[in-house]
C-alpha cells in the first residue's frame, strides 16, 4: 500500500497496481480451491438425497410384500409375443400396457390420493394425461431429473426387441419419468426372441419381474400370477438386489427406451434393467459398453442399489458383470455379497 500526498498536502492511503493485482490473483488461488470442495459437498448431498429415496422405495416394497405376501410384478404381459394397442385404440389386448411396478407401490411410499386415481387392470394409455404426468418425487435422483423435467409427451418411436428384430413403428403415450428402476435378473433365461426369454412373463430371475396376467372373462384382474416372495430368494436378501439406477446414455434422457413414461408396463426398459455377462454397469453416460438393459448412474463412479433386505449401497462402476450376475439372480445359488465389492 502507498502513501500518496493531494495538491492541498492532505494524505491518501491506496493501492499500487502491482498489489492489486497480486490481490486478484490471491482470490482466484482461492476460489479455484474452493470451487471442487463445493461440488464435492453439493454431489455428496445428492447421493445422500439419492440413498434415501432408494430406502423409502425399499420400506415401501417390504410393506407391499407384507400386505400381500410378495413382491409386486414389474409389469403385467404373457410369455409369448403379443400386439401392443396404439394409444386409445378400442382394440387393446390384455396383459401389456397395464401400468408397471411404481403403480402399485404408491399407496405405501405415502402416495395414497394419486395411487386411488390409478387403475392397474386399465390400460395405461387410458388414463388421463394428468395422471399419467403426475410426478413423484421419490422416484427421482437429484442427479439425473427435477420435478419440471420429468415429463415426457405422446411419442411415436421405432422400436427394437432384444433379440435385434425390428418392433415397427409404435405410438408411446406421454407420462412421468422415474430414475429408479426394479431388478428383472439377469440373461440366464435368454434373450432371442424365444417365450423362454427374461422379458416376458414369469421368466425373470430377478425379483420384481414381469408376470402373467389372471384373467376374468378375458379381461385382466388386479391379481397376477409369477409372485416372488422372500422365501424365493434362496441366494439371501442381503446377496440380491431389489432397485438400483439405470444407465441413460447422452442424448436418450426422456426418450423411449431408455428413459420413456415409467408408469406404462409396455416398455420394460422404462422401470427394469438386468446384469451379468454381457450386460455390465455403465461407467457414466458416455460409456458404450452399457445398453438399455445396463444399470447406470450420474454420480461418479458408483450406482447407487437397494437390496431385497432393505439396505442401500453403492456398487462401484468396476465391478464385473459376472459379479452383478450373481447379485441380480436370486436363485443362482451364488450368494456373492454385495458386502465383498
Amino acid at each position: 500500500m502507498q502513501l500518496n500526498r493531494t495538491r492541498s498536502g492532505s494524505t491518501r492511503w491506496g493501492f499500487t497496481l502491482i498489489e492489486l493485482l497480486v490481490v486478484i490473483a490471491i482470490i482466484a488461488i482461492l476460489v479455484s480451491l474452493l470451487m471442487p470442495a463445493v461440488q464435492q459437498a453439493r454431489e455428496a448431498a445428492r447421493r445422500t438425497q439419492c440413498k434415501n429415496n432408494l430406502k423409502q422405495l425399499a420400506l415401501g416394497l417390504h410393506s407391499f410384500h407384507d400386505t400381500y405376501g410378495a413382491f409386486p410384478p414389474a409389469r403385467i404381459i404373457d410369455n409369448e409375443t403379443r400386439p401392443s394397442s396404439p394409444f386409445g385404440s378400442t382394440g387393446f389386448s390384455p396383459g401389456l400396457d397395464e401400468p408397471s411396478w411404481p403403480v402399485r407401490l404408491m399407496p405405501y411410499i405415502d402416495q395414497q390420493n394419486l395411487a386411488k386415481l390409478w387403475e392397474v387392470d386399465v390400460a395405461f394409455g387410458y388414463h388421463d394425461e394428468a395422471i399419467r404426468s403426475q410426478v413423484v418425487s421419490t422416484f427421482l435422483c437429484p442427479n439425473s431429473h427435477s420435478a419440471d423435467q420429468a415429463r415426457v409427451p405422446d411419442q411415436t418411436v421405432e422400436i427394437k426387441f432384444p433379440c435385434g428384430c425390428g418392433g415397427g413403428t409404435q405410438n408411446v403415450p406421454g407420462g412421468a419419468i422415474i430414475d429408479y428402476v426394479c431388478n428383472h435378473g439377469d440373461t440366464s433365461p435368454g434373450a432371442t426372441g424365444a417365450s423362454t426369454d427374461f422379458y416376458w412373463g414369469g421368466n425373470g430371475t430377478g425379483v420384481i419381474i414381469s408376470s402373467r396376467p389372471i384373467r376374468f372373462q378375458n379381461k385382466v384382474t388386479r391379481d397376477w400370477l409369477d409372485k416372488v416372495k422372500m422365501a424365493d430368494i434362496i441366494d439371501g436378501s442381503a446377496n440380491t438386489i431389489l432397485l438400483g439406477e439405470p444407465h441413460v446414455p447422452l442424448g436418450e434422457k426422456n426418450r423411449t427406451p431408455y428413459n420413456g413414461p415409467g408408469y406404462l408396463g409396455r416398455h420394460l426398459t422404462h422401470f427394469a434393467r438386468i446384469g451379468g455377462p454381457g450386460i455390465p454397469l455403465a461407467h457414466n453416460d458416455e460409456d458404450q459398453r452399457g445398453n438399455q438393459f445396463s444399470f447406470g448412474s450420474s454420480h461418479p463412479n458408483v450406482v447407487q442399489f437397494a437390496l431385497s433386505d432393505g439396505s442401500v449401497r453403492g456398487i462401484n462402476t468396476e465391478v464385473s458383470s459376472r459379479v452383478l450376475g450373481y447379485l441380480c439372480n436370486r436363485q443362482d445359488r451364488t450368494a456373492f455379497s454385495a458386502d465383498e465389492l
